[in-house]
């Protein structure tokens, strides 16, 4: 199945987002200004950082955060595992959202919507099945049906399900309900971390599934 762009993704949705990025930004200027002094304080520089995922049809692009784990680093200079550099402080902007506000600015940019699939790495593109990857139809989102829906305590292969059924499904509504159902979701705190890893683990790829034959 190709997707389709229906009237609001080809002529409402992107100026949308970029209007409310600007206006988001504008409101939340003294939250950015305060989260960025502490972050500064607690964690050192750079107090935003920079990693570089797959945008819409696989175009990498650089995604803006707030720092939110140490450079601890082991006798041998290498860094400690996730669990170890994120502190509290660290878990707390984690929780509440706050260490992706930066990423307003990918969305002003065009690069990322507020609602799509999950903004991830370069590296898995080569990992997704042919149904996975249709998730790169569409821009990715700061938000999505897989985040109200789990966030990161559901499997991955459920939450690409949840990614191409946005797909197919792009509408005003949707989006709107999506971004409202969003807030209650970081207010209750839901979903943040997975049972097996303190941050989202890396996408491996999905198991063949086996070919049952009749004899």
């Amino acid at each position: 199945m190709v997707h389709k762009k229906g009237f609001y993704e080809k002529y409402i949705k992107a100026t949308q987002d970029a209007v409310l990025a600007i206006i988001a930004l504008v409101i939340l200027s003294p939250i950015l200004l305060l989260v960025a002094l502490l972050v500064r304080t607690k964690l050192g520089s750079p107090v935003v950082f920079k990693q570089e995922r797959a945008g819409k049809d696989g175009t990498p692009f650089y995604m803006y955060k707030f720092r939110s784990m140490s450079d601890e680093r082991d006798e041998n200079g290498e860094l400690l595992p996730d669990e170890k550099r994120l502190g509290n402080f660290g878990k707390k902007l984690r929780s509440t959202s706050l260490d992706e506000l930066p990423s307003l600015i990918n969305v002003v940019k065009g690069q990322v919507a507020l609602v799509g699939p999950r903004c991830l790495y370069v590296k898995y593109i080569e990992r997704y099945n042919d149904h996975q990857k249709r998730r790169l139809e569409v821009r990715p989102g700061i938000t999505g049906l897989a985040q109200i829906n789990g966030r990161n305590d559901i499997s991955w292969e459920k939450r690409f399900d949840y990614d191409i059924q946005y797909v197919d499904n792009v509408t005003f509504l949707g989006d709107w309900k999506i971004m409202f159902q969003t807030v209650g979701k970081v207010l209750k705190k839901e979903g943040i971390t997975s049972e097996t890893s303190v941050t989202m683990e890396e996408f491996m790829g999905s198991p063949e599934k086996e070919l049952v034959t009749q004899k």
